[in-house]
């Protein structure tokens, strides 16, 4: 086996290292224990249970993450620092500070988030043209997407199944409800489309969409090869299957690396931060007019935002999809308050049962 280089130089530039990363590097190695040990820098690629696949200097591995293991435990698109020579082999020491984490709620209701990628820069929202349209389902997208601390592109696949005037009339829709998010329309077949969109791509990229809404056609357009797999959509109500089973980390031409995901039938959302008020920068604009500051926009006399949906600014819908998501933050944060009081009276009675044992014997 060649010797290992600890300073990874190119061989990692085509999947995103860079001197922000570089810098990252080094701090994390001089606080890391490796006991003489050669540690190296590598991106997680794939991530299966109990492993996950990374891309090193030296080239792929397959590396073991016991669950608990690791804090936070390596997801998509993190980097990480590895072992090869170990005795017990290939291991993850850690995982490098994060520059964004794209996440949303547990499908299961519990008050965690469920990690998608790590280190995203853009997050590319694919609504398919094939479907009907849900503005409030691309609210929650660009949402999550905002919050994560990547930019997100909103990008109107299969457009060559619409026509002109539909085609125009849609994306002037979606436009006027993705506040401050480019919307492009792409189709496979159109390579000219493709390129436009690359044109607002920068760094790793995420594709992020319901099932069906063409993320792995338009992965394999942006690739230029057929390396994922795509099915087929039901007409009835324009659903597609999971074709994409695991989130799966790439380098595209042109220096950018690709993150396609499974398509997501449920949406849950974590909590946001500022990716609500970013979502609704319209809603919060027009709120400063209101004549009571904790306006809430129902039925108090001097409302600037419901003077706005009478004046035709925005929709009613817009405004309820506002208050449906901040109802969701507000349960999240509930639940996850009563987890963590469950969990400190947990660590309270282990620490009464522990000094009374210590007394009786």
């Amino acid at each position: 086996m060649p010797e290992p280089d600890e300073n990874p130089g190119d061989p990692l530039a085509r999947l995103g290292w860079d001197e922000d990363w570089d810098d990252r590097w080094n701090s994390f190695r001089a606080v890391t224990t490796h006991d003489g040990q050669h540690l190296l820098p590598a991106r997680v690629v794939r991530v299966h249970r109990g492993a996950c696949d990374v891309e090193t200097p030296l080239g792929p591995q397959r590396v073991e993450t016991p669950p608990g293991h690791l804090v936070p435990a390596p997801t998509t698109g993190d980097w990480v620092g590895l072992v090869l020579d170990a005795p017990e082999g290939p291991r993850v020491l850690g995982v490098l500070p994060r520059r964004t984490v794209l996440a949303r709620a547990s499908v299961t209701g519990r008050s965690v988030d469920h990690q998608l990628a790590a280190n995203v820069d853009t997050v590319v929202v694919a609504i398919g043209a094939d479907s009907r349209l849900s503005l409030g389902r691309v609210e929650r997208f660009l949402a999550l997407a905002w919050n994560s601390g990547a930019r997100p592109v909103v990008a109107l696949t299969k457009s060559d199944l619409l026509e002109q005037g539909e085609l125009a009339e849609t994306l002037t829709t979606v436009r006027g409800d993705a506040v401050g998010a480019d919307v492009v329309a792409v189709s496979s077949i159109d390579p000219a489309s493709v390129e436009a969109l690359r044109d607002h791509l920068r760094g790793t990229v995420v594709l992020l969409g319901s099932s069906g809404a063409g993320k792995s056609t338009l992965a394999n357009a942006l690739l230029g090869e057929e390396r994922f797999a795509v099915g087929a959509v039901r007409s009835v109500d324009g659903k597609g299957r999971h074709t994409t089973v695991t989130r799966e980390l790439v380098p595209l031409p042109g220096g950018l690396v690709l993150v396609d995901t499974p398509g997501l039938r449920t949406l849950g959302v974590a909590e946001l931060g500022d990716g609500l008020e970013r979502t609704f920068a319209d809603l919060d604009e027009v709120a400063v007019d209101c004549r009571f500051s904790d306006c809430s926009h129902t039925n108090e006399p001097g409302c600037a935002v419901l003077s706005a949906i009478d004046a035709g600014v925005f929709e009613q819908r817009r405004l309820d999809s506002y208050r449906r998501l901040e109802r969701e933050q507000a349960w999240f944060a509930s639940r996850t308050d009563h987890r963590l009081a469950a969990e400190r009276r947990k660590e309270w009675k282990k620490l009464v049962k522990a000094t009374r044992d210590r007394h009786h014997s």
